[in-house]
């Protein structure tokens, strides 16, 4: 794939320094710039939302939403589909933006294109989708009634690993159900995460007042929370973030539904395939520098196959070149930031001040860290405990399937999980007995499915699911009615 350096779609003219609210506006929060992460270079400007341009945005998103709410499901699915229209004519601008300010390869940028497609896709049909029920009365006589509503005003504040995708998980069941929605999308990624969903939507037809779009920092996600409009608040990223997230809705007893990190395991029996598991667990704690709350963060292993399985850990992850994402045959791009960057040499570096060792990989070069392997992990050390959001993958070896249950549920986190091994039925069994919202057999960590309801368990979210039908679930309430007469 070529990569141009030229971003002429949306138009600059239109966007540039501006927020989305009932149309391209200025804001009177000013301009933050975007640098992209490979070069260090100035990517674009956006416009950066103050609280009062929240509460403007959810007054407009508040008087459009009994009227979208009661469009017809077909003209709210037709609008989906100009979306997937959209989205598929301007996939290669698109995946130019996701590449160059997300630091993910070409292939990142594809995956988050095809997934976003298969949620709008999936919400087209959740828009004409059953929302009652006839109950039995309770009186000879009578009718009873049970429906789903739209909740009404749906916040978004979405993460930066995968803005695109974070984005539409939310919006389009949102969308589809009769909601409309403020979405607050991830400082380090406003036009990926921002500018080009308000354009999609824009081109599809979506009316004004419907969709906003509101890029800033903290002070912003904190005003979207609090908003007396605002009914239910989406939010992806941080635990730490995540309970802030909650604390301030809670104040409004506002529905919330957190997706937040996790520290999930590769688990690889003794008679598990090794090539097969290491090339999953590289992929999962590799693929797009380790970025991602799915990411594997440990690789519990059989000691009977340890030797063998870390071996070829480090030869997959010694196969994969690091550099500028735009370049062909590069694997990994920069992490995004300096500040995770520090993170992760920090947690490397305690490790191993407490006795980790490092196989392949290691020091920095600025945002480029390379794919790190290490043995000698013990479970008080950072890379145990703590989530990396790096590429770097620790192995832990056990004896047992009882000891490698124990290591896996050895965190308050409860993502997901992979085991690995040459029977199903066995690694199902194990599988069983995982704390975890999401679990793959003989596959990576990191799956992510438009009909399947997406979350985790202890401080990896509130239980709350995204996906399939708990999307209906999530961005609907219930209303009963009684009325005399059949």
């Amino acid at each position: 794939m070529t990569l141009t350096g030229e971003q002429t779609w949306p138009n600059p003219a239109e966007w540039t320094g501006k927020i989305y609210s009932e149309g391209w506006r200025t804001s009177e929060g000013g301009i933050h710039q975007v640098v992209e992460p490979a070069t260090g270079a100035p990517l674009a400007r956006v416009g950066h939302a103050s609280p009062r341009d929240v509460e403007r945005a959810a007054d407009s998103a508040a008087r459009a939403a009994s009227e979208w709410g009661a469009t017809p499901p077909s003209e709210r699915a037709g609008m989906l589909m100009r979306a997937v229209g959209a989205l598929r004519e301007h996939s290669g601008a698109i995946r130019e933006w996701i590449v160059r300010e997300t630091a993910g390869v070409p292939a990142k940028g594809d995956y988050e294109i095809a997934a976003g497609l298969a949620q709008l896709q999936h919400a087209i049909g959740l828009a004409s989708r059953p929302l009652g029920e006839v109950l039995t009365p309770q009186s000879p006589g009578t009718t009873s009634l049970a429906w789903r509503v739209p909740l009404g005003v749906v916040g978004v504040i979405t993460a930066w690993n995968a803005p695109l995708l974070f984005a539409m998980r939310a919006l389009a069941p949102a969308l589809a159900l009769g909601n409309t929605a403020l979405l607050k999308p991830a400082p380090l990624t406003p036009v990926s995460g921002g500018v080009l969903v308000a354009q999609l939507f824009r081109e599809a037809g979506l009316p004004e007042g419907v969709l906003h779009v509101l890029p800033g920092g903290a002070e912003v996600g904190r005003a979207v929370a609090a908003d007396r409009h605002v009914a239910m608040v989406c939010f992806t990223g941080s635990t730490p973030a995540g309970r802030e997230v909650a604390r301030v809705a809670g104040e409004g007893l506002k529905r919330v539904s957190l997706e937040l990190g996790g520290k999930n395991s590769i688990v690889v029996l003794a008679d598990a395939d090794v090539e097969a598991a290491a090339a999953a667990g590289a992929v999962s704690s590799f693929g797009y520098q380790g970025q991602a709350c799915v990411a594997a963060g440990r690789h519990v292993v059989h000691t009977d196959v340890v030797e063998a399985y870390t071996e070829a850990l480090v030869r997959q992850g010694e196969a994969l070149r690091t550099g500028d994402p735009r370049e062909d045959g590069v694997a990994l791009g920069p992490v995004i930031s300096e500040r995770q960057a520090a993170r992760i040499e920090r947690i490397v570096e305690e490790s191993v001040a407490a006795g980790a060792r490092v196989l392949s990989g290691g020091p920095r070069e600025g945002l480029f860290y390379p794919p790190t392997v290490l043995d000698r992990v013990d479970r008080t050390m950072p890379v145990f405990t703590e989530e990396i959001f790096g590429p770097v993958a620790p192995v832990i070896p056990v004896r047992t399937e009882d000891e490698a249950v124990e290591v896996a549920n050895d965190t308050a986190y409860g993502l997901t999980a992979a085991v690995h091994s040459g029977s199903v039925p066995r690694a199902v069994a194990v599988a069983q007995r995982l704390r975890t919202g999401m679990i793959h057999i003989n596959d990576v960590s990191a799956k992510d499915a438009a009909n399947a309801p997406f979350g985790g368990m202890g401080i990896s979210g509130n239980t709350s699911r995204i996906g399939g039908t708990a999307s209906l679930e999530q961005f609907t309430q219930w209303r009963w009615m009684t009325a005399p007469g059949p």
